[in-house]
């Protein structure tokens, strides 16, 4: 990805017809060029932050009526001249605008390159940009409050502090070895142990954080298993309140994993319908067996399901073998309308929930389960989650780094040693914020942006 001063152009609002397009200019000549194929008031005379009626044309053709966004630099989102087209949402429209200003200098923007632009001139860091990209995906109330947090400062605040003593640590350890012949030391060893070990408790906390934060920000994986025709399938319809799974009263219809999101209370739930778990013949229901008992270890909770044709007993029996997985479960009693009082006072011996999924019974109270166990609704995401994989690599090699540095200090070694593993843990935590960068690591970044954003 190359980092140019040319001015950028793309359409910012979603692609296909509707009320408004919008598209976005970025780059020292974004007002001229705009002001070239506007007629209305002379864009380059007016304030910052103002809006502007007129038409754009192409020669004495006119395109279309527009309101015309300005954003003089620094004031704007990439702290360069932003202009903002608000024109009809005409497919034709949008595209001879785009075109219009690339024949007068534009160039197509990349996916991701404003908020590249907003990182290169220091609008934020490189953990709030890639927050932008987590808030613009994020479909439910929790996975909004963890994207929102991290692009207003998240854990980045929460380390700057630190990292700014342990880089006058790194420097006075540097100074030491400018004076090595004297045998004197800047660097105070036990202030140094204690501001690492003040490091390492926040350090623990935001890895500890990463499971809560990686689970409100892709959803909460749930594997509805159980054996052959219990109704998996009913009760992943029931919870989408359609058609999704196929139903049928032949044993092993089901032979691979079908997945499907639901949004309960804010909280998103990724449910997965699996295989019937029982011994086959069938070597593609074998396959589909296979594939459930590994997605039930990979899973945040089991809804495991029998019916009212199983004994109390079988129930127990699986419910041990469950148990070994050491992932939490909740225990469902289908076809419940058809339990006698005395087989259904049998099954209370157990922790279970009663429903039918076919007439939606206990579907509700089901739903409330769900958030009981995973306790997510509860969960205050003003506090620092970190969800993002490549920040939690990098406060564990941080974590490691300055493990070393605290044998370094336990078991002497010289100064040299001791500064160079100081300088790979600020290595690390530089990665997080962007003070560390390659171009790989940002085309990788920004890539995986939307075109426009």
């Amino acid at each position: 990805m190359s980092y140019t001063t040319d001015t950028i152009i793309a359409l910012s609002t979603p692609p296909g017809s509707g009320a408004i397009g919008v598209i976005r200019l970025s780059g020292p000549d974004a007002v001229n060029l705009t002001n070239q194929v506007f007629k209305g008031k002379d864009l380059t005379q007016q304030a910052t932050h103002t809006l502007h009626f007129g038409l754009i044309k192409d020669g004495d053709s006119i395109i279309d009526e527009v309101v015309v966004g300005l954003y003089i630099a620094p004031k704007s989102y990439t702290k360069e001249n932003v202009v903002e087209i608000s024109c009809h949402g005409s497919n034709y429209i949008i595209q001879q605008i785009l075109n219009l200003l690339i024949r007068k200098g534009a160039r197509a923007a990349k996916p991701g390159e404003f908020t590249l632009r907003a990182f290169l001139n220091g609008a934020f860091d490189l953990s709030q940009a890639e927050a932008v990209a987590d808030l613009i995906a994020s479909d439910s109330k929790a996975s909004h409050d963890v994207a929102l947090q991290q692009m207003r400062g998240g854990f980045a605040n929460e380390l700057k502090d630190l990292r700014e003593q342990l880089i006058h640590f790194a420097s006075m350890i540097e100074l030491e070895l400018d004076f090595a012949e004297e045998d004197v030391e800047f660097a105070n060893r036990e202030q140094l142990r204690s501001l690492i070990m003040q490091i390492n408790k926040v350090l623990y906390r935001l890895i500890a954080s990463f499971e809560m934060g990686n689970v409100l920000k892709n959803g909460v994986p749930i594997v509805i298993a159980g054996r052959p025709n219990v109704g998996k399938s009913t009760l992943l319809n029931a919870l989408l309140n359609e058609e999704r799974a196929i139903v049928s009263d032949i044993a092993g219809t089901t032979r691979d994993t079908i997945e499907d999101e639901l949004n309960i209370e804010g909280v998103i739930f990724r449910f997965i319908d699996t295989a019937g778990i029982r011994d086959t013949a069938d070597v593609i229901e074998a396959k589909g067996v296979e594939r459930t008992l590994e997605r039930m270890k990979q899973a945040k909770l089991i809804i495991y399901m029998v019916d009212a044709l199983q004994s109390p007993e079988e129930l127990e029996v699986q419910l041990a073998e469950l148990k070994q997985l050491g992932i939490p479960y909740l225990a469902l009693i289908n076809k419940a309308d058809l339990l006698t009082p005395e087989k259904r006072e049998a099954f209370e011996q157990q922790e279970v929930l009663f429903l039918t999924a076919k007439e939606r019974v206990g579907i509700d109270e089901l739903k409330q389960q769900l958030l009981a166990k995973v306790n997510l609704h509860h969960i205050n995401t003003s506090e620092t989650l970190v969800s993002n994989i490549r920040h939690v690599e990098a406060l564990k090699n941080t974590e490691t780094a300055l493990q070393r540095v605290l044998q370094n200090i336990d078991n002497p070694v010289t100064s040299d040693f001791l500064a160079m593993d100081i300088k790979q843990a600020l290595h690390y935590l530089g990665e997080i914020t962007g003070t560390v960068t390659t171009d790989d690591l940002l085309e990788n970044i920004f890539s995986k942006f939307c075109i426009g954003k």
